[in-house]
């Protein structure tokens, strides 16, 4: 056991917080303190990481006492959030949209998808030969493909994407967040009820005729905008600041545009950028690779060090396009494994390809160790990227 501070504190921002790697090294299984009192369990490598987030005795629901993300927990209406529920109730909704986000349904998005990066790009260059990328395309991008997935009316999009933008950049003031979210939350509930009397082309009125009731509709489309926008809107930042400050991955994708995909994985992989998708409650005493954590404890998987285990990926803190890899778990594993995952990917692949197309100038605008990286929210990220061209 080690009596090591467990933080999120990235020294290097291309690295895991070296304790985490360090626990991965001498203490793959081990008890750390936890930031809300007493300590969790730690598990660090990959193959330890599936087997937890795989076992559903591992609670996900954040409700149970005891749970590490049950400090604060007053919302009963949170108990309608995929993410925070087990089977068999997490199964029956799961499975019921599920059908929304298959490769086939989201690869039919590309056309659209591809104009709303465009028309981004066209609006952003237009504004001059100067941005902060982040607010300039990265979040703009997903709000939009968001609030057409649910089928927000045009004239609300405004409106969606401000509140959609203070409550996930983790630097606004906690009060603004907060009135954002009961904005979000209030917005999205009236949008089910509209749905209901007049069904649309959209998400919510195909749940609401599959059966959805207007309580989990609306935490759905919540946890769609929460999930698929800040850590996309992260990832389009990250992946874009590490070609500028790496010119020789940049030169790769510009040499050979099919390696795109690949790199894309590979971004994802080393990144991980989710920092708390796997804090778990065991409800059982269950064994992980000869350890026995009992009924009670609470376990946080790292999926960021998992995607680091060089028994698994060689060479691990390499960013290898060419790696193949798509065994990484930057989307979780298990039955809590993302369900917009294809839609993340396909996001990431059509705005990379359109800023290394369109933007052949595009350079950072400050030095890369000046930019300001998001290490204690719940995604890894920038708070801003100025870029010019």
């Amino acid at each position: 056991m080690t009596t090591a501070t467990f933080s999120t504190q990235r020294v290097d921002p291309y690295s895991p917080p070296a304790e985490h790697l360090r626990l991965q090294q001498e203490d793959p299984i081990s008890r750390v303190p936890w930031r809300t009192g007493g300590d969790i369990w730690a598990i660090t490598r990959h193959a330890d990481v599936r087997t937890v987030l795989g076992d559903t005795r591992f609670s996900s629901d954040r409700s149970l006492p005891g749970h590490p993300t049950n400090a604060g927990y007053t919302s009963a209406a949170h108990l309608k959030n995929l993410i925070e529920m087990d089977p068999p109730d997490h199964t029956q909704q799961r499975v019921r949209v599920m059908g929304e986000f298959t490769v086939k349904k989201i690869g039919a998005m590309r056309p659209r998808v591809q104009e709303i990066v465009e028309e981004t790009l066209d609006e952003m260059l237009a504004s001059g030969n100067s941005a902060d990328l982040v607010t300039a395309l990265s979040l703009p991008v997903p709000s939009v493909v968001i609030a057409e997935l649910l089928g927000v009316p045009l004239e609300d999009h405004s409106v969606f994407q401000e509140n959609s933008a203070k409550f996930t950049e983790a630097d606004s003031p906690m009060e603004a967040r907060m009135e954002a979210m009961d904005a979000l939350k209030t917005y999205i509930a009236g949008l089910v009820a509209a749905r209901a009397d007049q069904p649309g082309d959209d998400l919510l009125s195909r749940q609401l005729a599959a059966g959805a009731s207007p309580e989990e509709l609306t935490g759905l489309g919540f946890l769609l905008l929460i999930a698929g926008h800040e850590t996309t809107a992260n990832m389009i930042s990250l992946s874009i600041a590490t070609l500028l400050d790496r010119p020789d991955l940049l030169q790769q994708l510009r040499d050979d545009p099919p390696l795109l995909p690949g790199a894309v994985e590979e971004l994802l992989r080393y990144f991980t950028i989710a920092e708390v998708g796997g804090l778990r409650l065991a409800t059982a005493d269950i064994e992980v690779a000869g350890v026995t954590i009992p009924a009670g404890d609470a376990v946080f998987a790292l999926a960021n060090t998992a995607n680091r285990d060089p028994e698994v990926f060689p060479d691990p803190h390499t960013i290898d396009f060419h790696r193949g890899a798509r065994n990484h778990l930057a989307f979780g594993f298990g039955p809590h494994q993302c369900l917009g995952q294809n839609l993340a990917r396909l996001e990431l692949e059509v705005v990379l390809e359109a800023v290394i197309r369109r933007l052949p100038t595009l350079r950072l605008a400050v030095p890369f160790e000046e930019i300001s990286f998001k290490e204690f929210g719940p995604n890894y990220g920038v708070y801003s990227l100025p870029v010019e061209w």
